[in-house]
């Protein structure tokens, strides 16, 4: 039988291995295994009972039907009460859209910002659908390595050297998976200025933005009106199977964006928005906040924990909920070695294979969005396993 032939595009487009790894994990567990999840970013705290109580009496109520495409005004409002009150920044509703989840946004913005042929730049490593949001749309996604010299992040020098002549902007995350690091606030203006001078566009993915552990918080949009940036009821406010989010556009292209949208999505899902407006409740932030603090501490135990067990972790991770591990003290393969892990004790992790082409093989990302107990008990069978896997020689840990 013959098929009909799919777009090019479909072949720029890798699968999204992490699922595939979960996919095995999980085939594992269903077989009577014990398996830790230390692979994929989500969550261990489900939503709230704020947000669920509120999505029950929303559904009760009937308010399931089509809302306006950029989101029903009562969370736009929401949002930008939110944006005044945590980052005390002006943020008009009329610039919010909502969306389907952050990839909705992003999804949203690349269709509404890239040409065929425009190149997008990105770091490497990097979440891999990014550079798929960019392909999708038939540009091309430039990938600027980042190691730990810039903690893994674009810097201004960076993007200046990389800068060519079919360069139409820079999409970048802070905090960033999958390493858990953020762009220092200085340097994030200056990106944002040198893109600003060539005439470019900067898309800003925080949707880890609630996760940042530094305590001294910015958003992005600080720095501009023109600044675009994307945001998700995912992480911070654990919600990721509710697929919401957001996009902060310039106030004069929002109805452009909202025309897309409404022939893209329709809109956001009616029962997610109305639910959603419970997040922003004093009870839900005391909830949200304490989780973060709770993400912070399990952060400060499994660094020193991986670095006493003789891997390298060349960066701390300031917010989100990973650790980019440097493997090669045990393997020049993180692919093989993260197989052996999860076949030989059963912890599952996630090799930098699927994050770039920047040194792959030596880097392997771990999530700590689970609980302390789990993670102790992953430690554990790492130290008993490693204890008796010969180091490879010359090659000491990277801290």
């Amino acid at each position: 039988m013959s098929y009909p032939p799919l777009a090019r595009r479909t072949r720029r487009i890798a699968p999204f291995r992490v699922m595939e790894l979960v996919g095995r994990a999980v085939a594992r567990e269903a077989a009577g295994h014990p398996v830790i999840h230390l692979s994929i970013g989500e969550p261990d705290f489900t939503a709230p009972g704020p947000v669920v109580e509120a999505l029950e009496s929303a559904a009760r109520a009937g308010l399931g039907r089509y809302t306006p495409a950029n989101g029903t005004p009562a969370l736009r409002a929401a949002i930008s009460r939110w944006y005044a009150e945590r980052f005390g920044i002006d943020v008009s509703p009329a610039r919010i859209v909502v969306t389907a989840g952050a990839s909705g946004a992003l999804t949203l913005a690349c269709c509404a910002l890239v040409d065929p042929g425009d190149r997008v730049l990105l770091t490497d490593p990097g979440y891999p659908c990014n550079r798929h949001f960019v392909s999708a749309f038939d540009g091309e996604p430039v990938l600027v390595p980042v190691g730990p010299s810039t903690r893994f992040q674009m810097s201004r020098s960076l993007l200046e050297a990389h800068w060519g002549a079919q360069a139409r902007g820079v999409l970048i995350s802070t905090p960033a998976n999958p390493t858990g690091t953020s762009i220092a606030f200085d340097e994030l203006g200056a990106i944002v200025e040198a893109v600003r001078e060539r005439g470019g566009f900067t898309l800003v993915d925080e949707i880890y933005q609630g996760l940042d552990f530094s305590g001294d918080v910015h958003s992005a949009l600080s720095l501009g009106d023109d600044v675009i940036v994307a945001n998700s009821f995912s992480k911070y406010f654990n919600m990721t199977g509710w697929r919401l989010g957001w996009l902060v556009v310039p106030e004069a292209l929002a109805p452009e964006f909202e025309k897309l949208a409404q022939n893209l999505f329709i809109c956001p899902s009616a029962l997610a928005q109305h639910a959603a407006l419970a997040c922003f409740t004093p009870q839900a932030q005391a909830i949200f906040d304490e989780r973060r603090e709770s993400f912070r501490a399990r952060r400060d135990y499994i660094v020193p924990a991986l670095r006493e067990l003789g891997f390298g972790v060349p960066v701390e991770p300031d917010g989100a909920f990973y650790v980019y591990v440097d493997c090669s003290p045990f393997s020049d393969d993180s692919d093989a070695f993260c197989a052996e892990i999860l076949e030989a004790i059963d912890v599952s992790l996630v090799p930098g294979t699927d994050f770039g082409i920047n040194q792959p093989q030596r880097y392997l990302r771990l999530s700590y969005a689970t609980s302390r107990e789990n993670l102790e008990e992953a430690v554990r069978r790492l130290r008993e396993y490693l204890g008796g896997r010969a180091r490879r020689p010359g090659r000491p840990a990277r801290t």
